[in-house]
């Protein structure tokens, strides 16, 4: 006998798992390598070549050029970025007051570089937005939104007040600095109050990672020649290994700790060409997570050189950081140059030119080493030169 039941009526443990949303902070996107939310540093040239971005909760270091004019511009970048997404910003600095730099911050270009629809009607435009096939679509399924990640900005124009009002920058400024300072053993002063202005930067923002809030957001930390002479009247200068005074290595060390519980970024040059024990040099590497040297060309013989013509400088990556992983992204080379054009600055891999100049010509028969008659073969055919 057999027994028959309704399929229909049968109850499964199996569901189906509902795709969580999970709410994206503007200004950011998950990295490809190790899930690590990311933030563009304002070049689009270097995201790519350090993995896509600069890290949240990390410390990226950038050792200045001798004038320091390019390492303040990836500065000048890098807050510019915080306004076009609404991250909030905090900028300090010492050697130059800050309300200016944030005067000079470099406009955005608001068109797409890659726009082909310039020069069209409005409706071919219109048309040339999405595929023909996704045309008929709702707009709920014919794409998915998504904040914009890197913007690109033209040197020649400076950025708009009321967009730079918008995100309300906290300046700290060389007066600032000596007013509020206090002598403290342990640390230079003036290190221990940045140390408390980021403290209660990311507090007031409820930029820590074990606060809840609605709306998240990025807080980026630009700092300026950190460890120059306004910051630091020895520090690093001292050409004794006893003279060294270690407060730079020990607030690098505390800002990374306050990194790692924050959803915040850090940005820092220091003019490391200054400091003249190379130990030293590497302790400062140490205490950050990714460094990036810059070397230009003004003022060295570089400059005048026919192979570098068509750049301003190298570029090398020194340290990537090991995020989530026992491995590091790493790229083709770590060998760059840079090159500052009236509009832009691209980073990109070296090329050297095929020929040094136009009246050099290469010899292509290399001649024969000359023998030493003791330890000459004993014949009386004379080496014949090898065509190949």
């Amino acid at each position: 006998m057999f027994t028959f039941f309704n399929c229909s009526m049968a109850t499964t443990s199996f569901q189906k798992k509902a795709r969580v949303k999970i709410n994206q902070i503007p200004g950011t996107k998950p990295s490809l390598f190790n899930n690590q939310l990311l933030i563009s540093s304002g070049v689009p040239s270097l995201d790519n070549i350090i993995g896509g971005g600069l890290a949240v909760g990390t410390v990226c270091l950038i050792e200045e050029d001798v004038y320091g004019s390019y390492s303040r511009l990836l500065l000048k970048y890098f807050s510019a970025e915080a306004a076009m997404t609404g991250h909030s910003l905090l900028l300090a600095s010492a050697d130059q007051d800050p309300q200016l730099i944030v005067k000079e911050l470099p406009g955005p270009i608001l068109d797409d570089p890659g726009d082909v629809t310039k020069g069209n009607t409005p409706e071919q435009s219109e048309n040339m937005k999405i595929a023909w096939r996704y045309q008929h679509l709702p707009a709920s399924q014919a794409g998915h939104s998504s904040s914009k990640f890197g913007h690109y900005y033209d040197l020649t124009k400076v950025m708009e007040p009321q967009l730079i009002s918008s995100v309300n920058p906290a300046l700290v400024g060389i007066e600032e600095l000596e007013r509020e300072c206090k002598e403290c053993k342990d640390l230079n002063p003036k290190y221990k109050y940045l140390l408390k202005r980021i403290k209660e930067e990311i507090d007031r923002g409820h930029f820590s990672t074990t606060e809840q809030t609605d709306k998240r957001s990025i807080l980026r930390i630009a700092v300026h020649s950190l460890g120059s002479p306004l910051w630091d009247e020895c520090g690093g200068l001292a050409s004794n290994q006893e003279d060294l005074d270690y407060s730079l290595p020990r607030f690098l060390l505390a800002l990374r700790v306050l990194m790692r519980s924050a959803f915040a970024v850090c940005m820092i040059t220091i003019p490391t060409h200054l400091f003249q024990i190379p130990g030293y040099v590497g302790r400062l590497r140490k205490m950050c997570d990714t460094v990036l040297h810059m070397d230009s060309f003004a003022g060295s013989d570089k400059e005048k050189n026919p192979a570098f013509k068509e750049y301003h400088g190298l570029f090398n990556i020194v340290q990537l950081p090991r995020l989530n992983s026992l491995l590091c992204h790493m790229p083709d080379t770590l060998d760059f140059a840079f090159k500052l054009r009236r509009k832009k600055f691209t980073i990109e891999k070296l090329h050297l030119p095929p020929e040094l100049s136009e009246t050099a010509n290469r010899n292509q028969e290399d001649p024969l080493p000359h023998l030493h008659p003791s330890t000459a073969l004993c014949s009386t055919t004379k080496p014949n030169k090898l065509d190949f």
